[in-house]
């Protein structure tokens, strides 16, 4: 019995460890019950939420509209956000922002900062010389960059999100265009860290709207590969994207859903404000021509009017959408002169027809990237607001040659939907069904690297290599290993942008410098001399392009390994454990897992880095100096490559099968021969198999950003601060703004009972008086220094107002309730005494109360009666001005003490089990009690067909076991069924056993 409780306690372990697991997960899931997703546009953004009971829920904002404006105004005392910022762009646009999306990522000498300049002339613009990027001053004492508004907006959108869950949120997942960069990508993630938000992915918004179509067609997905292309102009961009929807199966859910990114093209500056641009520089032109001659100024000299020109051609521009003209009219516009003109859609086309021309373009990139015709597209959806314009729909069918252009999808919202989706995917707290997503990369990265090479003549030279580390449309996310293996001292490495061919010069310019990061390591030559008598795998460095797009080196390691012979050692108790607890996970140690076991890091098998062709002569060298893991599928390998690599679902597979052989190595030679036969145990001991051992030793990495460089870490811990306190200031404004209209409605509330009948029944006419000089006074203080006066001077106001009022409103409130609670005493009294009668009738031998618990009760009762009597004759005797003696908390505790008393007893009696009644001599029951009713004593049961009344009854029978009690049938005695039991069988004795059983209760 001890051995069997010895070999248990590692199992009870390793259950121990697992619940320990389980409860860590659960607290962690506690605080993130909901997540988020922010679909970031150019003009309005959308929030969406999931939380338990919700799916998949777009937010409302204060204003209860569902998608918000994207725009900050900032003061020297406060900050407006979404609509009410909208509004302020008119009395104060320099301290409006919008658009500032476009600066993210860029520095001082890009295109779009000169465009942004151009567009908005009112907005003053800082350079700042460490990071070589732009900033808005809003005065001499504010200034922000972009990263610290976008983070403004992104922490109201958390509060516009927490509102609507009431609950706090933390986890989100932010949609950014697909042809942001890394600067971009990394400037948008900086913003959300000072917000304080953990992004769990940054989701291109193609991709976003591509699973939201997807997930909400699941049923029509299947095998056969659909391809759908979406095209997106937005409010500040246009993107088109080709999606191939079909079923795949993976390893660990089955049969699953998946879209693949196939192609995308884009313009950055082809959208709906460039369109309302030409507007109000149209409408800013008709304005100056009616006011020609008067020696008035240039209407854009005026930051307010333009802003109000703007406005207008924003709505001329939705209007013209559906109507042939409209009537563009502003009051006010400049100098109290109003304006007035009308436009036709025809002007808007003509002004905009450039714009137009350029609307294919991301059509045939994306055809281009995806190597695909327009025959194989099945569809063209329409996403984005700017869509709308018939011009554009024209255009684009054209260009697409389909008979018509999809328009089943929300335009506005199915990036927030499908990155929700997403958002409850990689949540822990929610389970939702799978659908693979394998997005694109849209700019390849390769590594660059120099080394010295020996020509054939003893002359010694640089060779500059350059692999491919993500091909273009390649999906991400995926790990690279790129090993370095002729190098023993200290080196760089370049990691830079690839083949950026398909953009134009324009573009090439806005897309910023095209080298990444310069790497340089530090610690190889001392790795070697560490492990002089070991074999050198090289320089292996890992890089990871993650959900959110972004590169990162995790890594750089000196690999080296060395062939040692085995030595038997004991296992320790700890060993023992961990081979326990591994085996009843489903694991379980093999032989090549113990071989392996002293193994720091296992060997990954490697191949060449795709994207890298060479000549054959040339293969070696190529595997030696750049090679990338096997382990890494996600990228379809050339035609001609050895060695592919498995479909996702057989990574862990196919990997664990290369590891082994490679372990088993050094004794293949040795049973080679005696495959089938084992050896015999001498020879076993003769031949102890080598095994790899490998030591991993960590090499130093200085990265050298060569983009954009990020903040640094006690800026970007200043700029949160900066943040923090705008946002406890903003809340310290709201409570003095709740508390002073508190305030207020108190007064005007109070003064308005004051005349009602009610409450002048229950006070005096000096009392009425004394509470309206209060709130007088108190109206005119408010009025007067209300807008000085803090926060605890309002509410201490309020207070003394409540206080002098309370006797008041008590006496109003008192009267109000006691008709409902006399009532609901009288109730209770009425039923508790039946109750109570009830219970005294119950018969001796059945009675389950004791006599002390019916005497409790009737006390109880009594003694409620009496009070409420008493107490409802003395508050008749009092005035109703005089404060009253009855009061309904005091019936409440009555009621609630009667009540309790009367549930034990009920609960006593739906529990009590009845006693057993005594038999006389026969077996049969006793007589009737004296206190039964007629009626029961009138029951006879009438004998069947010859047997007389004075027959003896049937004895109880016996009780039966096994299965004589399983197979008899139960029958009342005297029931109709054993009435026909004797009508059928006249001729049973009446001694016989039966199938009888007692009457009940």
């Amino acid at each position: 019995m001890a051995a069997t409780v010895r070999r248990q306690r590692p199992r009870r372990l390793a259950c121990w460890a697992l619940m320990t697991v389980l409860l860590a997960d659960l607290l962690a899931l506690s605080d993130t019950l909901a997540v988020m997703s922010v679909d970031l546009g150019s003009e309005s953004m959308k929030v969406a939420i999931v939380k338990p009971g919700v799916p998949m829920e777009i937010v409302l904002n204060k204003e209860s509209r569902r998608k918000t404006p994207v725009t900050v105004t900032l003061k020297e005392n406060e900050r407006f956000f979404g609509d009410s910022a909208a509004s302020m762009a008119i009395k104060n646009p320099k301290a409006t922002l919008r658009y500032f999306q476009h600066l993210l990522g860029k520095q001082e000498n890009n295109p779009h900062v000169a465009l942004y300049k151009a567009r908005f002339p009112e907005h003053e613009l800082g350079f700042d010389p460490q990071r070589q990027t732009v900033y808005f001053q809003i005065s001499p004492q504010l200034q922000f960059s972009p990263e610290e508004v976008l983070s403004m907006l992104l922490n109201y959108s958390r509060s516009l999100a927490e509102d609507f869950a009431e609950q706090p949120i933390k986890d989100a997942v932010i949609t950014v265009p697909a042809f942001f960069n890394q600067a971009e990508r990394r400037a948008v993630l900086q913003a959300a860290r000072m917000a304080g938000l953990k992004v769990l992915q940054l989701i291109n918004d193609n991709t976003a709207t591509a699973l939201s179509y997807g997930v909400f067609r699941r049923k029509d997905i299947n095998s056969t590969a659909q391809n759908i292309m979406f095209y997106d102009m937005g409010s500040g961009s246009t993107v088109c994207t080709i999606v191939t929807y079909q079923t795949v199966k993976t390893k660990d859910a089955g049969t699953q859903p998946q879209l693949q990114i196939r192609g995308v093209g884009f313009d950055r500056t082809l959208g709906g404000l460039e369109m309302e641009l030409r507007l109000r520089e149209h409408l800013a032109g008709l304005f100056n021509e009616q006011r020609k001659g008067q020696r008035a100024n240039d209407v854009r000299e005026n930051p307010r009017a333009m802003a109000k020109l703007l406005r207008e051609a924003n709505r001329l521009k939705t209007v013209l959408s559906a109507n042939a003209d409209h009537v563009a009219q502003i009051e006010g516009l400049m100098d109290d002169v109003d304006f007035k003109a009308k436009v036709t859609r025809a002007e808007f086309e003509e002004l905009c027809a450039d714009l137009f021309e350029r609307v294919p373009g991301p059509v045939q990139q994306a055809l281009q990237s995806a190597e695909m015709k327009l025959d194989e597209i099945e569809q063209v959806i329409l996403v984005g607001g700017a869509t709308r314009v018939p011009k554009v729909q024209e255009v684009l069918l054209k260009a697409v040659g389909k008979e018509e252009l999809g328009k089943n999808i929300n335009a506005d919202e199915a990036a927030a939907m499908g990155a929700v989706y997403q958002a409850a995917a990689l949540s822990k707290a929610f389970k939702v069904k799978p659908f693979v997503v394998r997005d694109a990369v849209i700019y390849p990265i390769l590594v660059e690297f120099t080394r010295e090479v020996e020509e054939e003549t003893g002359v010694r030279s640089l060779k500059h290599n350059k692999r491919v580390l993500f091909s273009r449309m390649g999906p991400y996310p995926q790990r690279k290993v790129i090993t370095f293996n002729r190098y023993s001292h200290d080196f760089n490495f370049h990691i830079n942008y690839g083949d950026l061919g398909f953009l134009g010069p324009e573009d090439l310019r806005v897309f910023g410098s095209q080298n990444l990061t310069t790497v340089k390591l530090k610690g190889v030559g001392e790795s070697f001399k560490k492990y002089p008598d070991y074999e050198s795998k090289g320089i292996k460095a890992h890089f990871n392009l993650d959900e959110s797009g972004v590169l990162s080196l995790d890594r750089v390691e000196s690999v080296f390994e060395t062939l040692v012979e085995d030595s038997p050692e004991e296992e320790s108790t700890l060993t023992k454990l961990g081979n326990t607890i591994s085996s009843l996970f489903g694991g379980g140690s093999t032989p090549d897992t113990k071989e392996n076991g002293t193994d720091t890091v296992q060997e990954e098998e490697e191949g060449p880095v795709e994207g890298s062709k060479d000549e054959p002569g040339e293969q070696a060298e190529l595997k030696e100096e750049a090679e990338a893991p096997a382990e890494d599928t996600s990228l379809p390998p050339p035609p001609e490559a050895k060695g592919a690599a498995a479909p996702e679902g057989e990574k862990a597979t196919e990997k664990d099968g290369r590891d082994k052989p490679e372990a088993q190595k050094p004794s293949e030679k040795g049973e080679a021969g005696s495959e089938g036969a084992p050896p015999a145990p001498e020879e076993e001991k003769k031949q102890k198999p080598a095994r790899k051992q490998r030591m991993v030793e960590e090499i130093g990495v200085e990265l050298v950003v060569l983009d954009l460089p990020d903040l640094p870490e006690d800026q970007l811990a200043r700029s949160a601060q900066k943040l923090q306190d705008l946002t406890l200031r903003d809340l310290q404004k709201q409570e003095r703004e709740k508390a002073a209209n508190s305030l207020e409605a108190f007064i005007f509330e109070t003064q308005d009972k004051l005349y009602q009948p009610e409450y002048q029944e229950v006070s005096t006419e000096e009392q009425r008086e004394d509470i309206s000089g209060k709130l007088s006074a108190t109206s005119t203080w408010l009025e007067d220094e209300g807008f000085g006066a803090t926060t605890a001077m309002l509410k201490e106001k309020l207070a003394e107002l409540r206080k002098l009022c309370h006797g008041l409103f008590f006496r109003v409130e008192e009267r109000k309730k006691w008709p409902e609670r006399l009532s609901a005493l009288d109730n209770l009294l009425n039923h508790s005494s039946m109750f109570l009668k009830g219970a005294r009738l119950i018969p001796e031998m059945d009675q389950i109360f004791t006599e002390v618990e019916m005497t409790t009760l009737e006390k109880i009762i009594n003694e409620t009666w009496a009070w409420k009597n008493a107490t409802v004759a003395e508050q008749a005797k009092l005035s109703a001005t005089e404060k009253p003696v009855l009061l309904s908390k005091d019936i409440e505790a009555k009621m609630a003490a009667l009540d309790r008393e009367v549930q034990y007893l009920l609960n006593k009696a739906k529990f009590a089990k009845p006693r057993p009644r005594p038999r006389d001599k026969n077996g049969t029951r006793a007589e009737a009690p004296l206190n039964a009713s007629a009626s029961d004593q009138s029951e006879k049961v009438i004998p069947p067909p010859g047997q007389t009344e004075d027959t003896k009854p049937i004895p109880e029978p016996e009780k039966e076991t096994g299965s004589e009690a399983a197979d008899s049938e139960p029958l009342e005695l005297g029931g109709p069924a054993a009435e026909s039991e004797q009508k059928e069988h006249p001729e049973q004795p009446t001694g016989q056993k039966g199938t009888l059983k007692n009457d009940e209760l």
